[in-house]
């Protein structure tokens, strides 16, 4: 008989893990959560509290702090896994999840789906020469280390790649493993979780090796299978339903999904948005059915290429179903830092990243240059990020996979801002008040082109109080929105009430809150 042990990864969102945790094991299987370190400890809290006494339900023994393309995801997946074995000795099967998967088969149809074959399913394809990886590095993903991550710390990342590069330190791949690449999204028997387990047990060599690889959650158990499994048995494609927009961002499903995703031939999906509360309840109730067929047409992906290449060529003359949802999402809280100096705004925005690990961006609205991920194009240029602005930040959400972003944004973009605060996500707002001397607003009227080399002194005194007038202007603007989530830190203001401003607007314990306010260099022109 069919049991279930689900590894369940996630990190925010607890009543959601417990709702869907519950929904699981309703059906008699099992659920083995790894959630987040670096998550609230008392979101966790909740969560153990809705589930002690479950005996259909364990945790990871020791809880990771993961990061995109760390070996870390890697590890709380494992540490999900050797729960799961030792806690469930009667699961015969081991599915992936995260927290944004939801069911689109009864648990009935599922459990069969398995039994009638008895196979491992995950994609492993040649990591050369399948063509999977569509854009970026990728011989250098396995023939470096990589001990950055590479969308908290670019620069860092990429340097390092090009310093051993120069050093000649490439290193080799162990030899009698064949790297293979897929999708993370698997379900593997037990027999096979067991030798996987038991192979990095006793090859070190192994784990160190892909411990420094970049994205090992791609490569490590598709290549372990690979080498442990025969051929025969193993299904190369994932049984969760999950595509990519035309920006290289996961397509999020809405309520108008519901039909379409039962019409595929997988038994989850992913990515459900946390807004989509309709489909949740109506997908939650699907999974308990019985006796429920399914007429499938696997059209999804068909419909999603074909739309995809009409938007690309200009000829895209209805709403493409993945762009159903214009908001950033009411889970999420985008935190704006306005002010008008904008190198203060980035140092303390970097000291942000630094202290908390919080996303952040610099000012992508105003600057050009900003430095930005690939998002398929719609990075590229001022009026395109404008045009976009709402799809925009929201792939930047899930670029990073926080439901917190930190954004810089020029006080004077005001319009903006209101549109922001009009959406139905959360919106906080820190106001950096600075003081500008004579010699910063000149300097400033030539970065700006209001002034050049031979403008006569006459003239610039002339458009001197005018430009420190704007700025109180803007400051005024601000304040008559009457936000409630507004703060404000003082250049000359004191430590403390910066501190109190700043941990109030990141949510964050005073003494991370002081160790950025404090920060020296802060406001040095």
């Amino acid at each position: 008989m069919t049991q279930i042990a689900f590894i369940l990864l996630c990190h925010k969102d607890p009543e959601g893990v417990v709702a869907q945790t519950l929904r699981l094991t309703a059906a008699g299987d099992c659920v083995a959560i790894h959630f987040d370190a670096r998550s609230k400890a008392a979101d966790f809290a909740r969560i153990r509290a809705a589930l002690a006494g479950n005996p259909q339900v364990t945790f990871a023994r020791r809880r990771v702090k993961c990061g995109w393309g760390e070996w870390s995801l890697v590890a709380a997946t494992l540490q999900a896994l050797r729960a799961a074995v030792e806690d469930f000795p009667g699961a015969t099967h081991f599915y992936m999840l995260s927290g944004d998967c939801m069911p689109i088969k009864t648990a009935e149809y599922i459990h069969a789906a398995l039994e009638r074959d008895d196979a491992d399913h995950i994609e492993s394809f040649d990591f050369y020469g399948s063509g999977w990886i569509k854009t970026g590095i990728q011989e250098e993903r396995l023939i470096y280390r990589h001990w950055f991550n590479e969308r908290q710390r670019k620069w860092l990342f990429y340097r390092s790649i090009e310093v051993q590069k120069k050093l000649g330190l490439a290193r080799k791949v162990p030899e009698d493993l064949k790297i293979r690449i897929g999708s993370q999204w698997w379900c593997l028997r037990r027999r096979t979780v067991e030798a996987v387990l038991a192979l990095v047990d006793r090859r070190p060599d192994v784990r160190r090796f892909f411990a420094t690889t970049w994205i090992p959650d791609e490569t490590f158990f598709q290549t372990l299978v690979a080498h442990l499994v025969p051929e025969r048995e193993i299904r190369s494609r994932t049984l969760t339903f999950l595509m990519f927009t035309d920006y290289g961002m996961p397509v999020t499903f809405y309520d108008d999904h519901h039909d379409m995703l039962l019409a595929q031939g997988f038994l989850f999906a992913r990515k459900i948005s946390p807004d989509a509360r309709q489909l949740k309840e109506r997908l939650g109730a699907l999974y308990a059915e019985t006796g429920r067929e399914f007429a499938i047409s696997d059209d999804g992906a068909r419909q999603f290429a074909y739309l995809t290449r009409r938007g690309r060529e200009g000829r895209r003359f209805a709403q493409r179903f993945w762009d159903a949802e214009g908001s950033l999402g009411r889970s999420r809280t985008l935190l704006v830092v306005a002010c008008k100096k904008w190198h203060v705004a980035k140092r303390l925005v970097e000291r942000v990243r630094g202290q908390t690990g919080l996303p952040a961006v610099d000012y992508l609205f105003n600057e050009e240059a900003t430095p930005l991920p690939d998002l398929g194009g719609i990075e590229r240029s001022i009026e395109k990020r404008m045009r976009h602005r709402r799809a925009l930040v929201r792939m930047l959400f899930e670029r990073w996979d926080s439901d917190r972003l930190v954004l810089c944004v020029d006080p004077g973009s005001i319009e903006l801002i209101q549109d922001f605060h009009q959406d139905r996500s959360r919106m906080r707002l820190l106001e950096i008040e600075c003081a500008f001397s004579d010699e910063y607003l000149l300097g400033h009227a030539r970065r700006v082109g209001l002034a050049g080399p031979h403008t006569p002194e006459a003239a610039l005194g002339l458009l001197l109080p005018t430009i420190r007038y704007d700025g109180k202007f803007e400051s005024d603007r601000l304040r008559a929105l009457a936000l409630s989530g507004h703060y404000r830190m003082v250049q000359g203001g004191s430590v403390d009430e910066n501190t109190q401003a700043l941990a109030a607007f990141l949510d964050i314990p005073a003494d991370q809150a002081r160790a950025i306010a404090a920060t020296e260099y802060l406001f040095v022109d």
